[in-house]
């Protein structure tokens, strides 16, 4: 048997290593032949001391491994979905996706309780636009801060700073082993209490909790590999969000939550869209054949903007 070799890239994150270590589990699962290495790319987002948030954060986590991957430096990008712009290169594609995982944010505080019974004025800290106007819309007397790093660095400034709670996405906690028991989390010897937030409300990023694999659409030989371990309805999800989120020209930059379902053949997508300054939400859902995400998500943008069919 031919011996096939393929190398993985990805950030260098504790968080993006783990997904790393996932997509490899899953190849090796499927074809225990294949030799695999991974490749640790540093990105912009890694280095940036200080985000500037008028420059938005397109491609901010993946443009390098995406130039790695062009260059044939590495055959699989790993990437979460949600980082990914939803205009990518047309030299590259998102060939295969892993089932998706928890969709939900979750607040994790310093002491016992929930969202609604945060004193008044508490201070919670977040690095995402779209959280922020969330947090907002439920508790306008919210003292909302800016939070960056990755997930430890992000708990740690929870434990240094006179903050209240943070916001992350609950994924990211399971996949770094971080499982809540009796929804309590405990980091370097500190306690933290977490509550799942609803993600009625919470609507997700698009492509919360996929971790994508993105070859170059020439490489056949890594389309076999990866479509070894794809979960073609997960993908199908995560197209329908993209396209979604490409027509209105919004990334995870944008305050705009989009989550797409698929139930008994039928796909079911559903948004939220906040106007800088607004207050509450425009939202809408659509359902259809779960083979028709793209048309969902033209449907979908034309209702929240209140056109006629």
């Amino acid at each position: 048997m031919e011996r096939v070799q393929i190398i993985l890239g990805t950030r260098g994150s504790e968080l993006a290593r783990a997904q790393a270590r996932l997509v490899e589990k899953a190849i090796r699962t499927a074809r225990p032949e294949v030799k695999i290495e991974t490749e640790v790319i540093v990105t912009k987002g890694d280095t940036a001391k200080v985000l500037n948030p008028r420059a938005g954060r397109k491609g901010l986590f993946t443009a390098e491994i995406e130039r790695a991957l062009r260059a044939g430096d590495v055959d699989v990008a790993v990437h979460s979905a949600k980082d990914l712009p939803s205009e990518t290169d047309p030299e590259a594609e998102i060939a295969a996706v892993l089932s998706r995982a928890w969709i939900n944010d979750v607040l994790i505080s310093k002491q016992p309780g929930r969202l609604t019974p945060l004193p008044k004025g508490a201070t919670v800290a977040t690095g995402s636009v779209r959280r922020k106007y969330q947090l907002s819309w439920k508790r306008p007397d919210l003292r909302l801060v800016d939070l960056r790093g990755n997930v430890p660095t992000r708990l740690r400034k929870l434990a240094e700073n006179n903050w209240d709670a943070i916001v992350l996405a609950r994924a990211g906690l399971e996949r770094l082993g971080l499982s809540p028991t009796h929804n309590e989390i405990n980091f370097e010897g500190r306690q933290f209490f977490l509550e799942i937030l609803p993600s009625e409300i919470f609507l997700p990023a698009g492509g919360q909790g996929i971790i994508a694999m993105q070859i170059r659409s020439d490489d056949e030989r890594a389309r076999t590999i990866v479509d070894l371990v794809n979960d073609r309805e997960a993908l199908l999800c995560l197209r329908a969000e993209r396209e979604f989120l490409r027509l209105l020209q919004g990334d995870c930059n944008s305050p705009v939550g989009v989550l797409a379902k698929i139930d008994n053949g039928k796909m079911k997508l559903c948004a939220q869209v906040f106007e800088h300054g607004s207050t509450a939400p425009r939202e809408g859902e659509v359902e259809g054949a779960f083979e028709d995400g793209e048309l969902l998500a033209a449907e979908l943008l034309r209702r929240i903007n209140g056109e006629q069919e």
